[in-house]
Parts: C-alpha cells; sequence; structure tokens
C-alpha cells in the first residue's frame, strides 16, 4: 500500500533578517547578514560578543499581552511564526476537525532566558519570589504547547529535542504521523532563543562560536578556508503539513511535499560529528531511500553547514562519499552564513528556504566565502544567488549528541 503524500500548506518565520517568511526570503536573496553586536545583554568581557538577534520584536504585535506575558521569548516567537503559518494555510480549526490538528514544534533548549533570570532572583531574593510561570516558561515543550491552545488543535502534540536537529526531526516526524493516519494535518518545525549570557558563555567555552567580534557580518563563513566557529542566532520556522488529498479537497495552497526523512545516530561523542561522517552518511541515504530517489536526482543540498571546522568538513566528506561524483554537480549552500545559527530552529527555517527556492527557481548563496578549504571542494554557491530550476532538495541537520535529520523536500 502506497503511503499518503504529505505536502506544505503554511510556512511562517520570525529570524535574524525579518518578521515574516517573505521578508527574510527576500533579505536570504540580497545575501544580507544578520549579524551584529549583542543588545539582549551587555556583553562586555564575552568572547563573542555579537550574534544574530531577532531585531525589534515585540511580542504583542503578534499575540494578547497576557499570553505573551506567561512565555518565554522562544515560545513567543515560536507562536508568532505559527499564526503567520496557519494564517497562510487557511486552514480552520473547527470542533469537527479539531482532533485530526496536530503539534509537533522542537526546541534544542526551550526557555534558558527564563531560567536564566528566575534563578538569579532565587539567588538575590529567595524561593519565595520565583515566578509561579518558572517552569512552564522555560520546558521546551511549552512552544507546541501554546500554539496547541492558540490554535485550538487538539491531535496529537509533543515536542521534540534533538539539539540543533530538534525541528528537522519535528517536521519528519510529524509527516510521519499523517502518514500512519493520526492526523490530517500537523503544525511543525521549531523555536529558539538563546542569546543570553549563560547560552552564550557556554558556547564560548566550547570554542564552537566564531570570535570575529571587529567583523560580525562576515564571521559566519561555512566551507571557507578562514572559518573559526559558528554565529549564534535566534528565531523560529513553522510549516503546516498536510495529507496531499485532504490539501486538494480544501483547495490549500501547496509550496511542496516533504519526499523523504531519515533519522540516525552516530553514538560517537557528544559534541563532536563522527569524524568518518557515518551518522551523516546513513541519514542522507534513508531520507533518498524513502523519497526513492537517486543521489543525482537532487537538484539542491541545504547543508547543515555550520562554519565550525569540523562540521563543514565532515558534511562535505559524508556528501561526497553519498553522491559520488554527483556530489560535484550538485549545489550546496549554507544560509547559516546569513541567519547565524538557529540550533533547535535551524531545520525547519531552511527547509523553508527549499520550498522558496524551488518556487522561486534560485538556489540562496553562501556568503562569506572567500578562500577554498582543499577539504571542502563542492559547489557552495559561493557569495551571489544562483538562478536555477529544480524540483529536489535534501535539507541536512546536525545535532550535539549526534543526533542526524535529512529531509527531502520536492516541488508538487
Amino acid at each position: 500500500m502506497t503511503a499518503p503524500r504529505v505536502v506544505i500548506t503554511g510556512i511562517g518565520m520570525l529570524s535574524p533578517l525579518g518578521h515574516s517568511v517573505e521578508a527574510t526570503w527576500q533579505a536570504i536573496l540580497r545575501g544580507e547578514s544578520g549579524a551584529g553586536p549583542i543588545t539582549h545583554f551587555d556583553a562586555e568581557g564575552y568572547d563573542a560578543r555579537f550574534a544574530c538577534e531577532v531585531k525589534e520584536f515585540d511580542p504583542t504585535a503578534f499575540m494578547d499581552r497576557k499570553v505573551a506575558r506567561h512565555l518565554d521569548r522562544y515560545a513567543q516567537i515560536g507562536l508568532a511564526a505559527a499564526k503567520e503559518a496557519m494564517a497562510d494555510s487557511g486552514l480552520e480549526i473547527t470542533d469537527a476537525n479539531a482532533e485530526r490538528v496536530g503539534v509537533v514544534v522542537g526546541s534544542g533548549i526551550g526557555g534558558i532566558a527564563t531560567f536564566e533570570k528566575q534563578h538569579s532572583i532565587l539567588l538575590e531574593k529567595g524561593p519565595g519570589r520565583v515566578s509561579p510561570y518558572l517552569i512552564p516558561m522555560l520546558i521546551s515543550d511549552m512552544a507546541a504547547g501554546v500554539i496547541s491552545i492558540e490554535t485550538g488543535a487538539r491531535g496529537p502534540n509533543m515536542a521534540i529535542v534533538t539539539a540543533c536537529a530538534s525541528s528537522a526531526h519535528a517536521i519528519g516526524e510529524a509527516v510521519e504521523m499523517v502518514r500512519r493516519g493520526a492526523a490530517d494535518a500537523v503544525i511543525t518545525g521549531g523555536a529558539e532563543a538563546t542569546i543570553v549570557p549563560v547560552a552564550m558563555a557556554g558556547f564560548s567555552s566550547m570554542k564552537a562560536l566564531s570570535f570575529r567580534n571587529d567583523d560580525p557580518h562576515h564571521a559566519s563563513r561555512p566551507f571557507d578556508r578562514q572559518r573559526d566557529g559558528f554565529v549564534m542566532g535566534e528565531g523560529s520556522g513553522i510549516l503546516v503539513v498536510e495529507e496531499y488529498e485532504h490539501a486538494k479537497a480544501r483547495g490549500a495552497k501547496i509550496y511542496g511535499e516533504v519526499l523523504g526523512y531519515g533519522a540516525t545516530g552516530d553514538a560517537y561523542h557528544m559534541t563532536s560529528p563522527d569524524i568518518e561522517g557515518r551518522g551523516a552518511m546513513s541519514v542522507m541515504r534513508k531520507a533518498l531511500a524513502q523519497a526513492r530517489l537517486a543521489p543525482d536526482q537532487v537538484g539542491y543540498i541545504s547543508a547543515h553547514g555550520t562554519s565550525t571546522p569540523l562540521n563543514d568538513r565532515v558534511e562535505t566528506a559524508a556528501i561526497k562519499e553519498v553522491f559520488g561524483v554527483a556530489a560535484y554537480r550538485v549545489p550546496v549552500s549554507s544560509t547559516k552564513s546569513m541567519t547565524g545559527h538557529l540550533l533547535g530552529a535551524a531545520g525547519a527555517v531552511e527547509a523553508i528556504f527549499c520550498v522558496l527556492g524551488m518556487r522561486d527557481k534560485v538556489i540562496p548563496a553562501t556568503i562569506n566565502y572567500e578562500e577554498p578549504d582543499p577539504d571542502c571542494d563542492l559547489d557552495y554557491v559561493p557569495n551571489t544567488p544562483r538562478e536555477a530550476a529544480y524540483t529536489t532538495a535534501m535539507s541536512n541537520s546536525f545535532g550535539f549528541g549526534g543526533h542526524n535529520a535529512c529531509l527531502i523536500l520536492g516541488k508538487v
């Protein structure tokens, strides 16, 4: 029996480049960087004093003030993107269909800003002054929870936490939910807001971040020989995925189709990818197999491409192993060069870029690519977006803990 087709009928986004999908996408096509000095806190004395912030975000422009007051920033950003995605989809949730609409939204870290603030209150003022909203604001499932509350979706509801692969896994698991008949539509993706002192200090101590404080716009440089770490980002990407016949019956706009999904684990190290790339190779092969595509049928690869020395080298090697000679013909790029690394939200944001690229017949660039690395020798679409008509795209996401996810998107 053929599994039901699952299509994308709505998209929403808040990013360091804009407060909507189209605002962000136009900035991507212009090759803009979202990086700049940190404004969320005084970063003087930190190794990395810049990040890719969602700028001038007022949650009350997207939700009721009472709702916003009891949500961490990550959940506010997630709910704002979900509202855009739902409005875009035209999907109306009623008592009749509410239990057939699910929510699967991931976050790598959740409400870390709330945790940090309330911990300071605990130390300074004592336990009696800690907010009763501490726990619901900090837990990583609250973005999914509040999206359900605000939209009325009463179908399967859950959060995925797999570090930087969280939202890609969320999309994949949402698709599987529809395929097995547990829901007709699912609101899915990810949200993250970790530009806070403790997170910046922690990632800096790991030497994971770029320290180009004198030149933030050029700090994220995936696959470039002079890359020195990723740039912290925040934001959200939300999609509405829907069973194809259900979408067609209601006359929905269709952006694309999720053709394949793969999920694997490295079983290797807490933070380092398997240096032989076995998990990355396996996850791409699984997604290709589910999509029933040969490697040479993929028109574009949206790389995980973090701008860290090891990740970019390992991902390049894995692509070459899986794609063979086709690896040198398929364009590969990393939009993290512009958005920074949105951690648990990255996969969803990048999946949206894939379907927009197919829609507009363009491949986004890898900006800040200046000096080739002999170990990274593929076509990274350097610095300028490329006009190209393609009907399939692969999106890779890899997370600390060895979590790997791969999505293959197709044009309908």
